[in-house]
C-alpha cells in the first residue's frame, strides 16, 4: 500500500502528540523507543484477548504482531495491549458461568477506556472464545473510529478411534458416563484428544457464530473469519487488516458507515443460515444497540423466520469450521444466500467495498456439501432458529429447531420447576426426572443470575442419557451453541423482575409449538395474577462487586442485556473529539 500522509488536526492522538504542551507525553512515547516520525503518525489501537486460560486465545499474541507489521507498513503507528476473556468452556456449568456475559461488557468497556485514554485513532480487534467477539465489535461502533475485526480463529477437530469428535462430544459424554453407557477409561481418552490445538471450539457454537456475523455485517475482511488458528494464512489475514485500517483511516470510513439496519439483517440471515447459537439473537442486538437502532429479539427472530438453513455444521449436522474455510468460506455461504434473496448487497464492508462487490468474483463449489445452495437449503425459512411468544414469554424466547425433525417441533408436559441450574443438574445426574415433562430453570436471566448463565452442562447430560427428545427444557438464561433438542432459551421477563416463568408451578401444563411461534403455560391470567400477588424476589448472592454492579443496570435480553443507553443517549461521539 502507498504512503499516506495523515492530517492529524481531525484525529484523537493530537491531544496526546501535538504541539509543544504535550511533550511530557511525548516523553512517554520516546521511553517505549518510538522515533519521532512513529509519533506523529496515526497510532492505531492493536487490541487482543490473549490469555493462557483456554486455547481459544493463546494464538491471538502471535496474530497481533502481524497486525502491527500490516499497520506499520502503511504509515500508522500501531499499539498493543489486551483485554480479558472469560473462556465458556472451562466456566460451563458452575458459578464461573456467571461471569460469562458479564465480560462481554467488560471488554467493551475496558477497550473503549484504553483508547478514550491514549486518544488511539482506529482500532483492529482480535478475539477467540464466545462473549469477546460481540465485546470487541460493541467497542468499535461505540468509539466508532476506522476499525477492522479479526477473528482468532477455531480449533482442528478431534480424533476418537478414527471418529471426529469436539468439545461437545465431551459434555455429552458426562451424561452417557453418568448412565453407565461409557466407562470412566473412554472418558478418559475422550478429553485427551478432543481439543487438539489452538482455536476457538470448532462446530457453530457461539464463537464461530460470531465468527459468522462479523464477515456478514461487513466488520471483518472476506475469509478471515473461517481459517484455523494453526494455519499459518491467519497471519496474512491479521497483516492486511492492519493494513486495511489504515486506508478506512485515510477514506474516513467508520464502523457505523458499515453496520446499519440492512447490515443486522445480514448478520441474522448468517446466524439462521447456519444453525448458529441462539446467542447470535443476544449479541446482534446489543451490537446494534452501540449504533443507536432499534434492532431486539423479535427483530432478529423476524430475520430467522424468513432464511432458510443451508450449512451442515455441527453441533446438528456433521461439519466444523475448518470445514466450512476448506469448502470456500464465509463467502461462499453469503454468496448463494445473496443470488436467492436472503441478504442485502448493498452495505458498506471494511474493504471498503460493498457485499456484493466483495462476492462478485466467488464461485459456487460443486464437490462440497457442507454449505447447501439457497434454494435447496436442509430445512426451509426458519429452519435453523425462531422466535416464540405467549402467555409465558411476553417478552419472547428462542428455540434453536435446527437438526430437529419437524413432526417434534411441538412439545406439551408438565413442568418441573428449579431455580438454579445446579438444581436442576442435580437431579438430572441422579434421574429425577420423568419423560414428558417440561424442565424449568429459572432466576438465571441477566439480572437474576446475574449473568444468564448457559445451561451446556445440563443439556448436554440429559441428551447424553438418551433423553434429548423425551423432554423440553425452558430457561431465562441461555444456551450454548453445543446445546440441542427442544430447548427454549432467553424467556422474558425473568423471574428476577416477576415474570410469568417465576409463577410456574410443579405440574402446570406448558406447551411449546416452534410451528405457530408460540409458548404457553395452561394457567388462567387470573391465577397469574393472584399467584403474581404472592411472589417476592429472591435475594442476590452477590452483594459487592463486579456481578453485583452488572445486576442493577442489565436490562432485559430481548434487547441484549446491555448496560447503558448506547448511541441513542450519546452527546459526543468519540471519534470527533
Amino acid at each position: 500500500m502507498d504512503a499516506r500522509v495523515f492530517d492529524k488536526k481531525k484525529l484523537p492522538s493530537r491531544h496526546v502528540t501535538e504541539g509543544a504542551e504535550r511533550a511530557p507525553h511525548r516523553s512517554y512515547l520516546y521511553a517505549m523507543g518510538l522515533t519521532r516520525e512513529e509519533i506523529h503518525q496515526p497510532l492505531v489501537g492493536v487490541v487482543s484477548c490473549w490469555n493462557e486460560a483456554a486455547p481459544c486465545n493463546i494464538s491471538l499474541l502471535r496474530q497481533a504482531q502481524a497486525v502491527k507489521k500490516g499497520v506499520a507498513s502503511s504509515g500508522g503507528t500501531p499499539r498493543e495491549f489486551c483485554t480479558i476473556a472469560v473462556t465458556d468452556g472451562i466456566a460451563m456449568g458452575h458459578q464461573g458461568m456467571k461471569s460469562s456475559l458479564v465480560s462481554r461488557e467488560v471488554i467493551a468497556d475496558s477497550v473503549e477506556l484504553t483508547m478514550r485514554g491514549h486518544c488511539y485513532d482506529a482500532l483492529v480487534g482480535i478475539a477467540g472464545c464466545d462473549k469477546s467477539l460481540p465485546g470487541m465489535m460493541m467497542a468499535m461502533l461505540r468509539l466508532n473510529v476506522p476499525s477492522v475485526f479479526i477473528y482468532g480463529g477455531s480449533i482442528l477437530p478431534g480424533s476418537f478411534r478414527g471418529r471426529p469428535v469436539t468439545v461437545q462430544d465431551l459434555f455429552e459424554a458426562v451424561g452417557r458416563y453418568s448412565v453407565g453407557t461409557m466407562s470412566a477409561e473412554d472418558l478418559d481418552e475422550l478429553e485427551t484428544v478432543a481439543c487438539p490445538s489452538a482455536g476457538s471450539c470448532g462446530a457453530q457454537f457461539t464463537a464461530n457464530t460470531m465468527a459468522t456475523v462479523s464477515e456478514a455485517i461487513g466488520l471483518a475482511l472476506p475469509y478471515s473469519a473461517g481459517a484455523p488458528a494453526p494455519y499459518e494464512i491467519r497471519d496474512r489475514f491479521c497483516e492486511t487488516a492492519g493494513e486495511m485500517v489504515m486506508e478506512l483511516l485515510a477514506r474516513r470510513i467508520r464502523p457505523r458507515d458499515i453496520v446499519t439496519r440492512k447490515a443486522l439483517e445480514n448478520a441474522a440471515a448468517a446466524v439462521a443460515a447456519t444453525g448458529g447459537s441462539m446467542n447470535g439473537a443476544l449479541h446482534i442486538p446489543a451490537i446494534a444497540h452501540e449504533c443507536g437502532i432499534d434492532f431486539d429479539l423479535f427483530e432478529v427472530a423476524k430475520v430467522f423466520e424468513r432464511t432458510p438453513y443451508i450449512a451442515d455444521l455441527k453441533p446438528n449436522g456433521r461439519y466444523v469450521a475448518k470445514d466450512v474455510f476448506e469448502a470456500g468460506g464465509i463467502p461462499l455461504l453469503m454468496k448463494t444466500l445473496l443470488e436467492h434473496g436472503f441478504l442485502h448487497g448493498d452495505c458498506l464492508t471494511v474493504t471498503g467495498r460493498t457485499v456484493a462487490e466483495n462476492l462478485a468474483s466467488v464461485k459456487w463449489n460443486p464437490d462440497q456439501d457442507v454449505i447447501r445452495p439457497a434454494d435447496k437449503p436442509i430445512h426451509p425459512a426458519g429452519g435453523g432458529m425462531v422466535g416464540l411468544k405467549g402467555n409465558l414469554a411476553p417478552d419472547g424466547a428462542l428455540v434453536k429447531v435446527a437438526g430437529i425433525d419437524q413432526d417434534k417441533l411441538t412439545f406439551e408436559g408438565p413442568a418441573l420447576c428449579f431455580d438454579s441450574e445446579e438444581a436442576c443438574f442435580e437431579a438430572v445426574s441422579k434421574r429425577r426426572y420423568p419423560a414428558g415433562c417440561v424442565i424449568v430453570i429459572r432466576y438465571e436471566g441477566p439480572r437474576g443470575g446475574p449473568g444468564m448463565r448457559e445451561m451446556l452442562s445440563t443439556t448436554a447430560a440429559i441428551y447424553g442419557q438418551g433423553m434429548g427428545n423425551k423432554v423440553a427444557l425452558i430457561t431465562d438464561g441461555r444456551f450454548s451453541g453445543a446445546t440441542r433438542g427442544i430447548c427454549i432459551g432467553h424467556v422474558g421477563p425473568e423471574a428476577a423482575i416477576g415474570g410469568p416463568i417465576a409463577l410456574v408451578r410443579d405440574g402446570d401444563i406448558i406447551a411449546i409449538d416452534a410451528l405457530k411461534r408460540t409458548i404457553e403455560v395452561r394457567v388462567s391470567d387470573a391465577e397469574l395474577a393472584e399467584r403474581k400477588k404472592n411472589w417476592k424476589p429472591r435475594p442476590t448472592e452477590f452483594g459487592s462487586g463486579a456481578l453485583y454492579k452488572y445486576a442493577q443496570i442489565v436490562g432485559p435480553a430481548r434487547h441484549g442485556a446491555v448496560t447503558h443507553p448506547g448511541a441513542a443517549g450519546e452527546t459526543q461521539c468519540y471519534a470527533d473529539i
